[in-house]
């Protein structure tokens, strides 16, 4: 796969272009997709949403020829593929549904190494590629290779998922409501997993949401469709926001579009507050004498790697003689690429005013308050009376 780099990133995907595609089912009047026109750029994240039945699913599909298209062309760069085999075509595009779409009978590593395999690739360079991409998604290949989906949580099984699709490096993703089943904690940090895949990978993803946040969060551009798939505003979420086409798009963003500037703004936007860390097994006098020294009332505990494992008050290790090394699992954590929204929405379920920040290979990279959410929702206000 080709590759270049823009603004520093690098982008390994291809454009994709419409001319007149159409779908009509036999007996009935009016076509499910209605000659559209459209184009996506290389590597860009577009989001299709609208009310069910407008046809987005339908077009995406027709995209790696899941559903023969009726009429119009479609073109992967400058290559129309209208004709091309459909199995072919079907392996240079990745594919993501809902949970996964795993198969139930083999290994997490025989699934992500499955189109690698029918490609013809030598049992070494798919063994290293699965564990690679396992290793991107943030499974641990020496503990997951081997499992079958029946044993993973279900944001693992759709972590594999986004896995076997990219396993053959393929330029463009398409995504159907994949991460609709999970809850919305795991839901969050898929989303902020596929946008830290992205900026690595630059892909040209192609994603089905019916969650207009969703959307906004992960999208460069936005489409909003109505009946017949017919484009009606094609933009960034900062212009659809601020600025919709119809009062059918206003309608379909919804009430509390203030709120959902919240969305555009990344947790990585934000001045992060620097905490006093502390190893596991760490002198527990010596932590809290840091801490005081610092002016700070809590301390984060992280282990070997730097990533997070509990957030304790000096009073709770003053209590201590070592550092304990014990994992909170309602820990409140976020990621850089996390939203002001997603931040807001984790401290409110863990009942904490703050959330610990983390980076890359999920090290602490800071804390955020809940106060600086609250200003940044009153400076929004602002931004929109003025």
């Amino acid at each position: 796969m080709s590759e270049t780099v823009t603004d520093q990133r690098t982008v390994s995907g291809v454009s994709i272009r419409l001319e007149g595609v159409t779908k009509r089912y036999p007996g009935q009047r009016t076509p499910a997709v209605d000659s559209v026109d459209l184009e996506i750029a290389a590597g860009e994240t577009v989001m299709f949403v609208g009310p069910s039945g407008c046809g987005k699913t339908t077009l995406l599909k027709m995209l790696n020829r899941l559903i023969e298209p009726s009429g119009g062309k479609i073109f992967l760069g400058d290559e129309d593929v209208t004709g091309q085999d459909p199995d072919r075509l079907r392996r240079r595009i990745g594919y993501v549904i809902q949970a996964g779409g795993l198969f139930p009978h083999m290994t997490v590593g025989t699934n992500v190494g499955l189109v690698p395999g029918m490609l013809g690739w030598d049992r070494a360079r798919i063994a290293e590629r699965t564990d690679e991409l396992l290793d991107l998604v943030g499974l641990d290949p020496e503990v997951y290779r081997d499992r079958y989906p029946k044993e993973l949580s279900g944001g693992q099984q759709q972590r594999v998922g986004v896995a076997r699709a990219l396993a053959a490096d393929p330029p463009v993703l398409l995504m159907d409501e994949p991460f609709g089943a999970v809850d919305p904690i795991t839901r969050q940090r898929l989303q902020d997993e596929l946008l830290r895949i992205q900026e690595e990978l630059g892909k040209t993803i192609v994603f089905v949401t019916h969650d207009f946040d969703e959307a906004v969060k992960l999208g460069d551009k936005i489409v909003v469709f109505d009946v017949g798939a017919r484009v009606v505003q094609y933009d960034t979420p900062e212009a659809i926001l601020a600025e919709p086409a119809e009062d059918y798009v206003a309608d379909f963003v919804g009430a509390g579009a203030t709120l959902k500037q919240l969305t555009l703004t990344r947790v990585s936007d934000t001045e992060l507050h620097t905490p006093v860390t502390a190893a596991v097994g760490e002198d527990s006098a010596a932590v809290v004498a840091r801490a005081e020294e610092a002016g700070e009332r809590y301390v984060v505990v992280v282990d070997g790697r730097g990533r997070p494992v509990s957030w304790p008050s000096v009073a709770e290790l003053s209590r201590t003689t070592s550092v304990p090394g014990t994992r909170d699992d309602r820990l409140p954590v976020v990621g850089l690429r996390s939203t002001l929204n997603d931040a807001l929405d984790t401290m409110l379920a863990a009942s904490q005013g703050g959330v610990v920040v983390t980076g890359r290979r999920d090290a602490v990279a800071g804390v955020l308050v809940v106060e600086q959410v609250m200003a940044a929702i009153q400076s929004t206000r602002s931004e929109v009376r003025g």
